[in-house]
């Protein structure tokens, strides 16, 4: 088993504060895994909503929930939204008999309905799949290939884990999607994820997609808030400060797992992936889903202008701004568009994120920092607000 040490502190941190804990994050990440470890061996106070007995066992909720003291888990909570309302009903009551740790697949719906239901005593912990920091720099190569899914990055042979990740994404469309209430055909959704696959690390245009899947375009926006919602799919949405520049307004787009984008692509072997067209965007996409893991901050967002000039991630500290550049080469170099970012943002620093060994500076304020350093610790240790 991968120790989740800084996640499973987290969690631990977040349950002696908060009445109601939500732990989201994608289909198989290791949310269940994580919540058993917080649990007694004999503990009654867990549901799983796709077990029929779970299921049984609440449909009269508030007796089954009311009578537990301790922990209570209750996983793919999404199933059963209206079981938020009792939730806050039972954390309320005086001196907190119950503390409850609520694991969900979804984001939009699920938040949206814990925050209405549960104002002022919820806290949200957000897991992904496994990460460099948990792994070692040593598994750079393997987690970027199969991406970071425990049951994939763990498979036996990249046979297996190609396998597994192509049973998750028939799975996942057949089966999950329709199950939380999706009408749309698992077909459709999958060619459309397919043409996200291609745009991946590209400002979206839902124009293209729509003329290709003979649909219109508010039905594409439609699709990629559900895989966004469903947490594989990431928005990464545009930074806009007052320039005398025409900005970029629309997000750019990036298949969260860096194992499921190959899938789609048909990527098997590295060798495959260090020969695909896709070779940078899937480098990119893999450094900022590290980076957003990793680096503490309070939003973040890409630049770009249509002259051009680019940042791939904009870090909001507190008050200061910090850049991320994602570059595949051995050496990283100073280039117009970083200088325009430092100049036009007021960037406090900027990392290059490449895949060598060493740690060095490229010019005042701007560094090339090796992706092997977040497995060791932050890209910008020292900056705090």
């Amino acid at each position: 088993m991968i120790a989740r040490a800084a996640l499973f502190s987290s969690l631990k941190t977040a349950l002696s504060r908060s009445r109601v804990v939500v732990l989201v994050g994608p289909r198989q990440c290791g949310k269940t895994t994580l919540a058993r470890q917080l649990l007694q061996p004999e503990s009654v106070g867990y549901f799983d909503l796709e077990d029929p007995v779970d299921l049984a066992r609440l449909d009269e909720p508030m007796t089954s929930l009311s009578t537990l003291r301790g922990l209570v888990v209750i996983d793919e909570v999404q199933r059963r939204p209206d079981l938020f309302p009792i939730l806050r009903v039972l954390a309320d009551r005086r001196g907190m008999p119950v503390r409850f740790l609520v694991l969900g697949s979804a984001s939009g719906d699920l938040l949206r309905q814990t925050s209405e239901s549960l104002a002022g005593r919820m806290e949200s912990v957000s897991i992904g799949g496994f990460t460099l920091s948990e792994l070692g720099s040593k598994a750079v190569e393997s987690l970027w290939l199969r991406g970071g899914l425990p049951l994939s990055f763990l498979a036996r042979s990249g046979a297996d884990s190609t396998a597994w990740r192509k049973s998750f994404l028939q799975t996942f469309l057949e089966r999950d999607l329709p199950q939380w209430g999706v009408r749309v055909p698992a077909v459709a959704l999958r060619r459309f994820w397919t043409m996200v696959a291609h745009y991946h690390g590209q400002v979206w245009n839902s124009a293209e997609p729509a003329r290709a899947l003979g649909v219109s375009e508010s039905s594409v926006r439609r699709y990629l808030d559900l895989l966004t919602d469903a947490l594989v799919v990431r928005q990464l949405q545009p930074f806009h400060v007052n320039l005398r520049k025409r900005q970029v307004k629309s997000p750019k787009v990036f298949v969260r797992d860096s194992g499921l984008l190959h899938q789609l692509l048909g990527i098997g072997t590295m060798k495959d992936l260090l020969g695909h067209p896709k070779l940078g965007a899937s480098w990119e996409g893999f450094v900022v889903e590290q980076v957003l893991a990793r680096e503490p901050h309070d939003d973040a967002s890409f630049w770009a202008t249509h002259q051009g000039a680019e940042m791939d991630v904009v870090l909001r500290r507190g008050r200061k701004l910090l850049g991320i550049e994602c570059k595949r080469t051995d050496a990283p170099r100073m280039t117009p568009s970083i200088r325009i970012a430092l100049e036009d943002l007021g960037l406090f620093r900027v990392a290059v994120i490449y895949p060598g060994s060493r740690r060095f500076p490229i010019a005042e304020k701007v560094e090339a920092v090796p992706l092997s350093a977040l497995a060791r610790g932050q890209v910008f240790p020292e900056d705090r607000a």
